[in-house]
């Protein structure tokens, strides 16, 4: 499903160099449930922007879903980030004045999903997230579990190949972190590809695999 090989990214900022990412290379295959650890300023941020197509590597190579997309123009990145890539973040980025439904139903009007498909499906995935009392409920009126909930929810809206959560409960109170990471697990059970960055050791225990990652350089695969 991802193959990283021999990637680097290197920032040039006022003539000075700064290495991210020093020639990594691992494998995700479909189905894993993979978490990606680090220290801050280890290059995990930098490393989940290339996996999210949110950024390229200035050097080596990216294949997503039997994809090289490391070299592709950010026209390209933007369509494979809407059809192959569900996103939660750590901030829920939710539009706080829409609904729970319509938060859930954007992507797919990105993706031209005619209005009564785009409906049905949303609501069927925030039953799937145990929020389908709370269908038109406004950010501020769901506590912070429950955003990230509507936050999941929306990420898998378009049936993306994989979800990549960075610091998915890092907001949330230890009660809640651990119903989303149920959620989390549920999902990677019904076959869902799942990549996710934390620095919470408890919370990296709920994947199957751990990456840690230092100083831009894979420590343990």
């Amino acid at each position: 499903m991802i193959d990283v090989s021999k990637a680097s990214k290197i920032y040039q900022t006022d003539g000075e160099k700064t290495i991210a990412l020093s020639d990594i290379s691992f494998k995700i295959k479909k189905g894993e449930f993979v978490a990606i650890m680090g220290p801050s300023g280890s290059g995990k941020s930098t490393l989940m922007h290339i996996l999210g197509c949110l950024d390229s590597p200035t050097s080596g190579n990216y294949i997503l879903d039997g994809h090289d997309v490391s070299k592709l123009r950010d026209d390209n990145l933007a369509e494979i980030r809407n059809r192959k890539i569900g996103f939660v973040f750590q901030a829920y980025n939710l539009l706080p004045r829409t609904s729970a439904l319509r938060n859930v139903m954007l992507p797919m009007s990105y993706g031209g999903l005619p209005a009564n498909e785009r409906i049905s499906r949303a609501k069927q995935l925030l039953e799937l997230v145990d929020l389908s009392e709370r269908i038109d409920f406004l950010p501020n009126q769901l506590s912070g579990g429950q955003q990230q909930r509507v936050a999941i929810a929306r990420a898998l809206s378009m049936n993306p190949t994989i979800i990549l959560a960075d610091e998915p409960t890092g907001n949330l109170a230890s009660t809640q972190a651990v119903e989303i990471m149920k959620i989390f697990q549920r999902l990677n059970r019904e076959g869902h590809t799942i990549v996710m960055i934390t620095h919470e050791p408890y919370i990296a225990k709920y994947a199957k695999r751990v990456i840690r990652i230092k100083d831009g350089k894979i420590e343990k695969n």
